[in-house]
């Protein structure tokens, strides 16, 4: 009884993957270029002013949710040695290799919850714009982002904040939308007004957290962003936008977690 309830949630895990990988494949495009370091996400603090990743000259690096290539391209840049990247989307792969023409980086189309053969205890830094909270499966990408990782390895990972979603702003006001207690999907129909549906994972922080731990991560830096520096001096409109300063300077829109490979 236990092993087919356990076959029928892996099946429901899977059809969620491959439909929102066919959506992604769709809206893969609005997104070039979007989301990318050395952005931490929208209207975030970006690595310039906080420095989590620091220095990646000479190491070795790994994206989860490679998405356009963009921040991988940072990485080259910024003298790393080795780049990596998986994300489930075809459509993806296409825009990375071509922002990507001419620098020489392994890219895998795979869904990040995946065991693909990516080699283990390798990587000096595996890190995800952004992506992270695709995975339908927390445990298992944590566990294997943790394989990947040499030692002492480090995984820095954002994501939109769990209470950003819940708030709306209407008529100066802010308001509660959802229950923040409630974790699951968030089924859309519709995606950047395309004919993309999605099933979103909807997480708590605390869920985050908890599933780090039990990967074996030790925690360094958990930021819940504020707006980026140039925007403080600056008068902020009043907005009823879903991204706007004026709800972004109230509400974090995205939290970033830097933990560590324990060093045995």
């Amino acid at each position: 009884m236990e092993s087919s309830s356990l076959q029928k949630g892996m099946t429901f895990l899977n059809t969620i993957i491959e439909n929102n990988k066919k959506s992604w494949d769709i809206v893969a495009k609005h997104f070039a270029g979007g989301d990318a370091l050395p952005s931490y996400g929208p209207l975030a603090q970006t690595e310039e002013e906080l420095n989590l990743i620091g220095s990646v000259a000479g190491k070795t690096v790994l994206e989860v949710g490679f998405g356009s290539g963009h921040s991988l391209l940072y990485m080259n840049k910024n003298g790393a040695k080795e780049l990596w990247g998986v994300d489930f989307s075809s459509a993806q792969m296409d825009l990375a290799q071509k922002t990507l023409y001419g620098i020489e980086v392994s890219l895998f189309t795979a869904p990040m919850e995946e065991e693909i053969g990516l080699p283990k205890n390798y990587f000096d830094l595996v890190y995800s714009i952004y992506a992270i909270g695709w995975s339908s499966d927390l445990p298992a990408t944590f566990k294997l982002v943790y394989s990947y990782l040499k030692e002492g390895g480090e995984f820095i990972f954002s994501w939109e904040h769990p209470f950003y979603n819940q708030i709306k702003c209407r008529d100066h006001q802010f308001s509660l939308t959802d229950s923040y207690q409630r974790e699951g999907h968030i089924e859309t129909t519709t995606f950047k007004g395309e004919d993309a549906p999605m099933q979103i994972p909807k997480y708590k922080m605390a869920t985050f957290i908890n599933a780090l731990l039990k990967a074996g991560f030790e925690l360094v830096e958990i930021i819940e962003s504020d707006i980026p520096v140039h925007a403080k001096g600056e008068e902020i409109p009043y907005s009823e936008k879903y991204y706007s300063l004026h709800k972004a300077s109230n509400f974090p829109t995205t939290f970033i977690v830097k933990a560590r490979k324990r060093t045995i």
